[in-house]
């Protein structure tokens, strides 16, 4: 028999196993597109983050991440002194050939750091980040000719933190009207809805009446495993993008034309044309039976993807061992059952998903078609 002190490790390596295993982030492709998991701000040591772009690069590659952009501050370089940085390139560089041949897509990008009105941008897909920089003896460049520089490069650029409170006191995402001038520009395409550990409603409402691109971001600065929980079960904010090829090229069409999803703390965020086709493609009938001699249903629901989906019955129907929500845990198979009251099939069962949003306080809703297989 084996002592406790033996048994201890074995456990832990158990433990350590099990979260390995659950860490990357999957989700289903939909009709027509692959699902791109990309994470668009993040920092090195390049600008005010904690780690070498090796890290990011290292931490993107256990996430299973498909891109990822370092996007360093422009104008704050807290770590100058300590790190001179003549060219403001080097951290894309230096992340590009940490990541050799692996599949992992790394986006050229920056982060144009002001105050308000503007705030903090992200461009990505950019050529060049010396080019959107003052010339050495000036504080700033002006702000339409950084984004004149942007658009020049064929860049994306999104408002960053919208609801950050250091320069929203009130946490409320307002636009200003330099980005009512930017976004009619087409200058600004995309605002963040979540960074961080932040959610903004009101950020996503300006999407919407906008034409933005939703999108989520963990804005890295430390460690991934230490800001997100991963070892308990967390994960990075992401922007799931939906792209007709796995490449740079595709991401960057995606975002143009607005087929994204952001995903943070279990939460889908996006436009209903998005999350109707990934919950779709993520929950699945496997199988559906009668109990014998019953007319109650028991039914088996596959989950393809990382997401724990909270589904609240709106149906006619009642759940004989439940209330009236289903908690679907991510690539597992979920059983519920269902009353059908000797009525003839099939039954079409409708959920609102409580785990995803696609306007303020709305949630989507979706329609089971169950068919018993006796």
């Amino acid at each position: 028999m084996r002592s406790a002190l033996t048994l201890f490790p074995l456990l832990l390596i158990s433990l350590t196993a099990t979260a390995q295993d659950h860490r990357p982030i999957e989700f289903p492709d939909v009709p027509g597109y692959h699902t791109m998991v990309c994470d668009l701000h993040t920092h090195s040591v390049f600008s005010d983050g904690s780690v070498w772009p090796n890290i990011r690069i290292e931490e993107s590659h256990r996430d299973h991440l498909d891109a990822i952009a370092i996007t360093e501050h422009l104008e704050y370089l807290p770590y100058r002194s300590d790190i001179p940085l003549p060219d403001h390139n080097r951290s894309y560089e230096v992340a590009k050939r940490v990541n050799r041949d692996h599949p992992l897509i790394v986006i050229p990008g920056a982060e144009i750091t002001r105050g308000m009105p503007l705030g903090h941008v992200n461009a990505i897909f950019i050529t060049d980040a010396n080019a959107l920089v003052a010339p050495q003896g000036e504080e700033f460049m002006d702000v339409m000719q950084v984004f004149e520089a942007v658009e020049q490069q064929g860049a994306f650029a999104f408002w960053n933190h919208p609801a950050w409170t250091p320069q929203r006191s009130d946490g409320v995402a307002t636009l200003t009207d330099l980005h009512h001038t930017l976004i009619d520009a087409n200058l600004l395409q995309g605002i963040e809805v979540a960074n961080q550990y932040t959610y903004s409603d009101e950020a996503l409402q300006i999407a919407l009446d906008h034409h933005l691109a939703i999108i989520g971001t963990s804005d890295i600065h430390g460690l991934i495993d230490w800001d997100y929980d991963i070892a308990d079960g967390g994960h990075r904010p992401v922007t799931l993008i939906f792209a007709q090829q796995k490449t740079a090229e595709s991401i960057h069409e995606a975002l143009r034309n607005r087929r994204t999803v952001a995903w943070h703390r279990n939460t889908l965020i996006g436009r209903e044309s998005e999350l109707l086709p990934l919950i779709d493609a993520s929950l699945e009938v496997v199988n559906a039976e009668f109990r014998p001699r019953t007319s109650v249903l028991d039914i088996q629901l596959e989950n393809h993807s990382d997401a724990r989906f909270l589904l609240r019955n709106i149906s006619k129907y009642t759940f004989h061992e439940d209330a009236n929500i289903v908690e679907v845990m991510p690539h597992t198979v979920t059983e519920f059952t269902l009353k059908t009251v000797d009525e003839e099939g099939p039954y079409f069962v409708a959920f609102e998903v409580l785990n995803a949003v696609i306007a303020p306080n709305t949630h989507p809703e979706i329609t089971l078609d169950i068919q018993p297989t006796q």
